[in-house]
């Protein structure tokens, strides 16, 4: 799905602002049909969940309902007008007047619809958005909704991150001609000096295709035409980390001498390879250092943030970091954006988190029936994962900063049913993209002797916990079982392993001369600890800490105003471990000349 960008045939309006905004209620049954009955206006993008200083609101399970009235562009008549919804988490909903005209699950990818017959330039429509955020066990993330004895539902989820919902991304109104550029796919390899750009392109309606493809200062250094081709880039700068290297590749469907449609897509010319226990992107071994991050801040929720996003990557570059992965689910497009002109590597994960009932808000419990079962993750929910990685990759397959994706977090990889569930996923995503390494993010209980999983993919990603979760305190013991078990994997698969989440619960502020656990010295020390194992074991890639910032969760005992892991607090100022990655990873970038 091309993200809508204004070229010389398109325009887009971008509807972000305030809504006017209400729960749903049994005595208005059909509030598209009319102006909202509420007096409250919700920001979007924004989670609702702390917008209001209200119980109610913050705790409403179900669909609430977004409305706005907007004037169609005068200048858009004769175009195909879409609507587009960046996400809606988890269901969405779309009425234009009284008629519906889309219907989506899933909370973090667009969906949109052709509303050209139900709209008219120059003329006002009122657009109302349905947004529920219901988890059940056919949902990906899995969820449960239990009633109270006063009635109150309530929503249970596995995952330890704050179930937050509403509009938290861009809606937009696009128009295009009514002939268009549909779908580009780009695939890149190098050989020589030169950069290989291999392309196919999806129209509609009537019209010849023709490719260009511009540098940074605007010259054309490849052309072509037809719908599928492959270009090749003489002396091409390459994309790799900290080279933010982009082309402008101009699709162009023309009749004739006259232009229909135009759409420009920004490409990035760069390899990825897994070979041996090595990580190659541009054919030399890359090290992955960064975080385990979350859309996640103070009111906003999960909404978007332009100035968050921008201040995050500064903070991470601050690090020394070059990677993150999208925990634990699609983010907004914008940091892929951001990532692709800046030279930063990711690791790109589905909202799949939570396929495990031997975990519950990120602690370990008693597993007491099947995970992948016809009562709880079954064939249903096996189908939500395929659409969610389907749309995954249809979003994020053109991005150069996406070099490997993760189709789910701690999922249950022990049981005989894992497998089962797994590989038709797997072979999705291979059939896809073949052309990007696959992982999944491995709990503990799935080690190098019993993980069913693990074969199936191309990278080990590990979250360990050792001296927090387990033998809490003890960094001795922690040290010791985490490269054991480390060499384990290593002598087991001869794969490269990224220790994609590591770390502890930490209060700001916290001090103290001895071993204390959630004090800001524990937490630096418990990483430097991680830090020497990792650099004892060849077959060790990466490290990605968990987590870049503190973040919000269910409320619980262990968890006092959210989960504690980050190296910033939730506002982003940095704790006594933030200095001490900076140090080894500064070095490090010098070292890998990516600084």
């Amino acid at each position: 799905m091309l993200k809508p960008i204004p070229t010389a045939t398109r325009e887009q309006l971008i509807l972000d602002g305030l809504w006017l905004f209400a729960l749903d209620h049994d005595d208005a049954p059909e509030p598209w049909r009319a102006r909202l009955d509420t007096t409250r206006e919700a920001p979007v993008p924004a989670s609702y969940n702390d917008v209001f200083a209200d119980q109610e609101i913050h705790d409403h399970v179900g669909w609430v309902w977004y409305q706005r009235v907007v004037r169609v562009p005068r200048g858009w008549d004769g175009q195909r007008i879409v609507l587009r919804v960046d996400a809606a988490t988890h269901e969405g909903v779309v009425y234009v007047d009284d008629a519906e005209v889309v219907r989506h699950v899933g909370g973090y990818t667009p969906f949109e619809a052709d509303v050209t017959a139900r709209v008219r330039a120059g003329d006002e429509v009122r657009i109302t958005i349905g947004v529920n955020n219901e988890l059940t066990n056919e949902t990906i993330p899995p969820g449960m909704i239990t009633v109270a004895d006063d009635g109150r539902r309530k929503q249970g989820y596995r995952h330890d991150f704050y179930n937050y919902a509403g509009l938290a991304r861009s809606v937009r109104l696009y128009a295009t001609p009514l002939a268009y550029v549909d779908d580009v796919t780009v695939r890149t390899d190098i050989e020589g000096a030169d950069g290989i750009l291999r392309y196919d392109v999806a129209t509609v309606g009537a019209g010849a295709v023709r490719v260009a493809v511009r540098d940074l200062d605007g010259a054309i250094v490849a052309s072509g035409s037809g719908a599928s081709g492959t270009l090749r880039i003489p002396d091409a700068r390459l994309w790799g980390p900290g080279a933010g290297n982009l082309y402008g590749l101009e699709i162009h469907l023309v009749d004739g001498d006259d232009l229909v449609d135009e759409y420009v897509l920004d490409v990035g010319i760069r390899t990825v390879e897994v070979r041996g226990a090595a990580f190659l992107i541009n054919g030399r071994p890359f090290s992955f250092r960064g975080f385990g991050k979350h859309e996640d801040s103070a009111i906003r929720g999960r909404g978007f943030d332009a100035a968050l996003m921008v201040h995050d990557f500064a903070l991470m570059e601050w690090t020394g970091a070059n990677s993150f992965r999208t925990s634990h689910y699609p983010y907004a497009e914008e940091f892929l954006d951001y990532a692709d002109r800046h030279g930063i590597v990711v690791i790109d994960e589905t909202a799949a988190v939570g396929l495990n009932l031997g975990l519950g808000g990120g602690v370990h419990g008693r597993v007491t029936e099947p995970a992948f079962s016809p009562t709880m993750f079954s064939d249903r929910t096996q189908t939500a994962h395929a659409q969610g990685v389907r749309e995954l990759i249809a979003r994020d397959k053109n991005h150069p900063s996406v070099v490997m994706w993760s189709i789910a977090n701690e999922p249950e990889s022990v049981e005989e049913g894992a497998r089962e569930y797994f590989v038709p996923l797997v072979e999705l995503a291979r059939e896809l993209d073949p052309t990007r390494p696959l992982t999944y993010a491995n709990e503990y209980r799935g080690t190098f002797h019993n993980d069913r999983l693990a074969d199936l993919f191309d990278v080990i990603c590990l979250n360990r916990y050792y001296g927090w979760y387990i033998d809490t305190g003890d960094l001795r013991t922690a040290e010791k079982k985490l490269e054991e078990e480390l060499r384990g994997w290593g002598r087991t698969f001869g794969k490269p392993i990224i220790i994609t989440e590591y770390g502890s619960d930490t209060m700001a502020g916290l001090h103290s001369v001895l071993t204390q656990p959630w004090s800001e010295e524990f937490q630096r020390d418990l990483l430097d600890v991680y830090h020497r194992v990792f650099d004892r074991v060849d077959e060790v890639i990466g490290e990605h800490v968990w987590n870049f910032a503190d973040f919000q969760t269910s409320a619980g005992i262990i968890r006092v105003d959210g989960n504690r892991k980050g190296v910033f607090t939730r506002d982003r100022r940095p704790k006594e471990a933030a200095h001490l990655l900076r140090a080894r990873w500064m070095d490090k970038a010098r070292v890998d000349g990516d600084a």
